[in-house]
Formats: structure tokens, C-alpha cells, sequence
């Protein structure tokens, strides 16, 4: 396949919805997650900076209603499209993934100050960690609330075919007609997808805080710390969302393929190439 061709099949792979061939709008693409979370994951760490002691809580909730409100759409964006959700389905399920954020983060700020067996650099070091805890609670949740309706009625599978030419991606060998839908291809997905927001999640949510934990300390912080404070934290942010998108992404392929036997009797026998059928898995 030639540069001009791979080219091509990239701009495609992240513009388009494998399952509908539709345009995903573009703050909700893959390719634009870093730039659309970043104002949100930074606000998100502000408030556990204790700038503005007095409105702490009340920012940090409130961001966490805005991060929560940015999964549903980039989840509802990506999922599999075989089993849609309905507008009820999603309203409910943002609600619950909202209430369980604000609940986590409510609870654990109020518990880690009490603990009375930890040393208070740990306890502060434990508070700026509030955030990533309530983040990645709530984003796995999110996605079994947004995609629970595929768990119940399953997904479409596929034979898989493999293409003449190795060079071509899996996306290119998944043929037009459906086995059927399957409930542990869909649990196996669902599943795959929550673990991955949480690798995700993981990395921009704990080495940014922990890092100006520690240049809080440097006089530059200290003279400025508002401006200091907000330009660092963007920066880090935006470089390790850079850094863990692209890992979590790789350890968790869009599509997954693997033999007919793992999932439901009637699909067994029924693959393609030594028995394997190919899914999409959503991101």
C-alpha cells in the first residue's frame, strides 16, 4: 500500500464511524480527545490545588458535571452502533455516572482528612488524588451505563476474512454480513472499553498533581501561583494525554477478532479463517 493510500486510510479510520461510515463529530473523535479534555482535566485539578480554598468543592463538582457530560458524548460517539442507546437510556445514564463522580469525590474529601493514622504530607498527597478516584470510577461506569443496553441484546459479529495483502488493516477485512449479535462479544467490548478509560484516565489524572505538588515549592510558583500554577498543569496534561491515549488505544484495538468457540453455541463453527469472527469493540 502506498504512503498516499495509508494516508488516505488514516484520515478515514479517524474521521469515520466503522459501523454507520458516518462523519463522528470532530470534539468527539479519537484523534481530537487530548485537545477536548484538556480544559476539562485541567479544571478538574485546579480545584485540588487548594488556589481558591473557599470554592474548592463547589468548582470541583462542577467539573466533574462537565467531564461527566464530555464521556456520555464522546462514549455515545463511539460505541457500537448495532445496539443503539435510546435518548431515555442516555439521559439516565448520564444522571447516574454524575451522581456517582460528585458522590466519590464528595465522600473522599471528607474522609481523607479525617484519617488519623496517616502523616499530613500523605494526606495531602492522598487529596490531590481525589480527582483521578472519582475520574475513573465514574468514567468505567459511564461506560457500562451507556453501553449496557449492548451487554443485554448483544452485538453484531463477523466472519473474518483475511485480505490478500498483510499490509491492510483489520478495519479493511470485515465483510458486510452479520453472524449476529452476540451478548459476550458485547460484554467482552463493553468491558475492554471501561478498562481502557481508566489506563487512560490513570497517567494525566496522577503525574500532573503529583508533579506541581512538588514545584508548588520552586519561587516561581510561589511569586505567581495562579498563572504559574494554570500554565504548568496545561502542560502537563496536555503531554501525558498525549503519551497515554495513543498506549491505551494500542492495548485495546477497535477491533477485536477472535475464535467463534469463545462466544455463544450457535456462533461455533460459523467464523472465518480457522474459526475467527471480528467485532467492533467502540473507543
Amino acid at each position: 500500500m502506498s504512503p498516499e493510500l495509508w494516508q488516505a486510510k488514516k484520515i478515514i479510520d479517524s474521521t469515520l464511524h466503522p459501523d454507520t461510515g458516518e462523519p463522528v463529530l470532530l470534539p468527539f473523535r479519537m484523534s481530537c480527545y487530548v485537545f477536548s479534555n484538556l480544559i476539562v482535566t485541567a479544571g478538574m485539578l485546579i480545584p485540588g490545588m487548594k488556589v481558591n480554598p473557599r470554592h474548592a468543592m463547589p468548582l470541583f463538582l462542577a467539573w466533574q458535571i462537565a467531564n461527566q457530560s464530555l464521556n456520555v458524548a464522546i462514549n455515545s460517539a463511539n460505541a457500537n452502533k448495532s445496539t443503539p442507546l435510546s435518548t431515555a437510556g442516555m439521559i439516565k445514564s448520564y444522571l447516574m455516572a454524575v451522581s456517582a463522580s460528585c458522590s466519590v469525590a464528595l465522600g473522599l474529601n471528607s474522609i481523607v482528612p479525617r484519617l488519623k493514622s496517616v502523616s499530613p504530607s500523605t494526606k495531602l498527597v492522598l487529596g490531590r488524588l481525589v480527582p483521578f478516584a472519582a475520574v475513573a470510577s465514574a468514567g468505567a461506569l459511564n461506560v457500562f451505563l451507556m453501553r449496557g443496553e449492548e451487554i443485554r441484546q448483544g452485538i453484531d459479529v463477523y466472519p473474518f476474512t483475511p485480505a490478500a495483502s498483510e499490509e491492510v488493516d483489520i478495519e479493511d477485512k470485515v465483510p458486510a454480513t452479520s453472524l449476529g449479535k452476540s451478548q459476550k462479544a458485547a460484554t467482552i467490548a463493553v468491558g475492554e472499553t471501561a478498562i481502557s478509560r481508566v489506563v487512560t484516565s490513570t497517567p494525566v489524572m496522577v503525574i500532573p498533581p503529583l508533579l506541581l505538588l512538588r514545584f508548588q515549592k520552586t519561587e516561581l510558583l510561589k511569586r505567581r501561583p495562579y498563572l504559574a500554577m494554570l500554565s504548568s498543569l496545561l502542560g502537563l496534561v496536555f503531554l501525558t494525554s498525549a503519551f497515554a491515549l495513543p498506549f491505551a488505544l494500542g492495548v485495546f484495538p477497535q477491533r477485536l477478532v477472535m475464535s467463534s468457540d469463545n462466544l455463544e453455541e450457535r456462533f461455533h463453527g460459523s467464523g472465518g479463517e480457522n474459526g475467527q469472527v471480528v467485532f467492533n469493540r467502540g473507543i
